[in-house]
C-alpha cells in the first residue's frame, strides 16, 4: 500500500495499548534495516528524517529510498515523518516532498509563541491531510541539532498537564511529544533514569485521546556499548531509557516512540568489529553488511518491546486498505 498518515497508526496503538516505533534514517542501510525489520514482525514502522540527515543524504535522495522500500514492502503501514521541524517553510517544502506527517518544535519558544507557531503549522498541514506533532516542554541532552536541558534541571522542564490541555485545545495538533524526563543523544543520565508516569497519566486525564510521544527512547543497549568499546571506542558510562519503562510508557497512551541512538549504536559497533577483526578490509559492504544486519535485529526487538509486532494487518484494515 502507499505512505499512510500516522493518524490509523496512533488510532490503534492508543486502542490497544501499544507504541509504534519511529526510527531515525540516514542512509540506505538503515531504510533497508528498518523495513526488512518491520516486514519480518509484520508491524508498522515511522520513518523520521531530521535536519542532520537532509544535511548528510539531501531529501531527495531519502524520500527516494523511502519510496522504493514502500514498493517493496507492500503489505507494512509505513509513514514518513518530518522530525523537529523549526519553520512552517520547511514543513510546506516537506509536505510537498511526499512527507505524510510533520513535527513542529516550538518548544524552545514560551507558551503563547510555541502555540502560534504550532497552529500556524496546524492549519497548514491540516489542509492537506497531513497530521501534526508538535512538543510541548523540554528534554535533556544533544543529538544534531537539538540540544536540551542540563539532567539536573529535567524536572523543572517536564510538561505541565494544565498547559497540555490549553495547548492542544489552542493549536489543534494530533499529537504531543510530552517531556517526562527522558533525554537525547548515548549519555541521557548519569544514573537510572527516573521518568514521571504520573505526567503522563495526568496528561491522559486533561488530554483523554491525545496520542503522546516518547523521544529520547533509545535504551543505548549495553551490548553495542560493550561492543565499541572492546574495539577501540571511548562511550564509558553510556547509558540510556530502560525498555521496561519505554513499555509502560507505550501502555499508557505514548502512541510513538522515538529511536535513533540505538540505530548508530548497533552500525558503529558491528563495523569497528569488522575491522578490528579484519584490519585489512576494504569493500564497504563487507562491513556496511553486518552493520545492516545489526540494525534489523535491534529493530525487530524494540517493536517487540514497543508492543508494535503483528499490529500491521489491523493497521492497514482500520486505513480503509485490503491486507496483502
Amino acid at each position: 500500500m502507499p505512505l499512510m498518515t500516522t493518524k490509523p497508526m496512533f488510532a490503534d496503538a492508543y486502542a490497544g495499548g501499544y507504541a509504534v516505533g519511529a526510527f531515525n534514517v540516514n542512509n540506505m542501510e538503515i531504510v533497508q534495516a528498518i523495513m526488512q525489520a518491520g516486514a519480518e514482525e509484520r508491524a508498522p514502522v515511522i520513518l523520521q528524517v531530521s535536519k542532520g540527515a537532509r544535511r548528510y543524504a539531501d531529501m531527495d535522495y531519502l524520500t527516494a529510498l523511502i519510496d522504493v522500500a514502500v514498493r517493496k514492502y507492500p503489505h507494512i503501514p509505513v509513514a514518513i515523518h518530518l522530525d523537529h521541524g523549526d519553520s512552517l517553510e520547511l514543513v510546506e517544502q516537506c509536505i510537498g516532498g511526499g512527507f505524510t506527517s510533520v513535527m513542529i518544535d516550538g518548544s524552545h519558544h514560551s507558551f503563547d509563541e510555541n502555540i502560534r507557531v504550532t497552529k500556524e503549522v496546524c492549519d497548514y498541514a491540516h489542509a492537506h491531510g497531513v497530521p501534526v506533532e508538535a512538543e510541548l516542554g523540554m528534554l535533556g541532552g544533544i543529538e544534531e541539532d537539538v540540544v536540551g536541558v542540563a539532567e539536573a534541571d529535567l524536572e523543572k522542564f517536564l510538561t505541565d498537564p494544565e498547559q497540555a490541555r490549553e495547548f492542544w485545545r489552542r493549536t489543534d495538533c494530533d499529537s504531543l511529544a510530552v517531556a517526562i524526563g527522558t533525554s537525547h543523544g548515548a549519555y541521557k543520565f548519569k544514573q537510572e533514569a527516573k521518568l514521571a508516569f504520573d505526567r503522563i497519566e495526568a496528561i491522559m486525564q486533561t488530554c483523554p485521546g491525545l496520542p503522546l510521544v516518547m523521544h529520547g527512547s533509545s535504551t543505548v543497549m549495553p551490548e553495542f556499548v560493550d561492543l565499541i568499546n572492546k574495539h577501540g571506542g571511548k562511550m564509558p558510562n553510556a547509558k540510556g531509557v530502560p525498555e521496561a519503562a519505554v513499555t509502560r510508557g507505550a501502555g499508557l497512551g505514548v502512541c510513538k516512540v522515538n529511536i535513533d541512538t540505538d540505530i548508530r549504536l548497533a552500525l558503529t559497533a558491528k563495523i569497528r568489529e569488522v575491522f578490528a577483526i579484519k584490519p585489512d578490509e576494504f569493500d564497504p559492504r563487507n562491513y556496511l553488511g553486518p552493520g545492516r544486519a545489526a540494525i534489523v535485529d535491534m529493530v525487530k526487538h524494540k517493536l517487540r518491546v514497543l508492543g508494535a509486532s503483528g499490529k500491521a494487518d489491523q493497521i492497514v484494515a482500520r486505513a480503509g486498505a485490503p491486507a496483502r
